[in-house]
């Protein structure tokens, strides 16, 4: 598997003094997904916790709801013109019986580290896809706006290799009492999600009922679509969110917090899980 990390040298400028030192900076490499053997996507993604991302990745295309829809997920040998073993090359294979989704006949998508499938979805296709309700779990979340303002620290304090490089997206999931429940980091903020969710699906988690989705950047419709897709019904964002995504959330039922920094927050949609009095 690639590194999380790179070295490079830098010609670093202090009060005047010029000097050179190397740099740690974060990895940034691609990453093709294939699905039963045939090229789905290529995206640009920091290496670590690969088929979590393609399962994660799966799940926000409607293509996977639950694990036992997933058969497994392989690196594929012999990738490179040598014959080697790239580790940017996954396949995805599912269960028997799983029939093949359309997805995989019609399209084979390039996604950047910054945007992901930009323009691809709608708030027609999430509605037609989306295969788990938006549910609180056993009883109503009600959360109050001390929790969510403890919430960005706690992700900052869990980025490992943030710490490092000052470079990477967070995505944290935490139970409806503030427990981190797992974070992941990646140079694309979609991937970071894409990662949690993977995860979920894998040990058998999905939906991820009464959970908070927070990432560490803004909320676009594409991150809104994944915690919908993945049964999350309250994301949370430490910038601002998109139009679309403020619609995506209204319609859906989700819970959609931005700029929540320090006591500070604005909540554009879902607000009845949030204690206001």
């Amino acid at each position: 598997m690639g590194r999380v990390t790179a070295r490079r040298r830098v010609i670093r400028i202090r009060d005047g003094a010029v000097g050179t030192r190397p740099d740690t900076l974060v990895a940034e490499e691609p990453m093709e997904i294939r699905l039963n053997g045939k090229p789905l996507a290529i995206t640009m993604r920091t290496p670590g916790d690969d088929f979590a991302l393609a399962a994660g990745f799966l799940v926000s295309e409607g293509v996977l709801s639950s694990a036992e829809e997933l058969s497994n997920i392989v690196y594929c040998a012999g990738a490179t013109e040598d014959g080697g073993n790239t580790y940017n090359v996954v396949d995805v294979r599912l269960a028997p019986g799983v029939p093949l989704p359309d997805i995989a006949l019609e399209r084979n998508v390039y996604t950047t580290s910054s945007c992901g499938l930009c323009g691809k979805a709608s708030l027609d296709a999430v509605r037609t896809t989306a295969r788990h309700m938006l549910s609180d779990g056993p009883s109503p979340m009600r959360l109050t706006p001390e929790l969510l303002s403890a919430l960005p620290d706690r992700l900052r304090a869990a980025q490992q290799v943030f710490e490092r490089t000052g470079a990477l997206h967070g995505a944290a999931l935490f139970s409806a009492d503030g427990e981190l429940l797992d974070v992941r980091e990646d140079v694309g903020r979609h991937n970071a999600v894409d990662k949690l969710v993977g995860r979920a699906l894998q040990q058998g988690l999905l939906p991820l009922s009464g959970t908070i989705l927070l990432v560490s950047g803004r909320a676009s419709f594409e991150l809104a679509q994944k915690a919908v897709m993945a049964g999350i019904p309250f994301l949370a964002a430490v910038s601002a969110p998109s139009s679309l995504a403020v619609d995506l959330a209204t319609e859906t039922g989700l819970t959609l917090v931005g700029f929540l920094r320090g006591k500070s927050m604005n909540i554009y949609a879902g607000e009845e899980r949030i204690i206001l009095t």
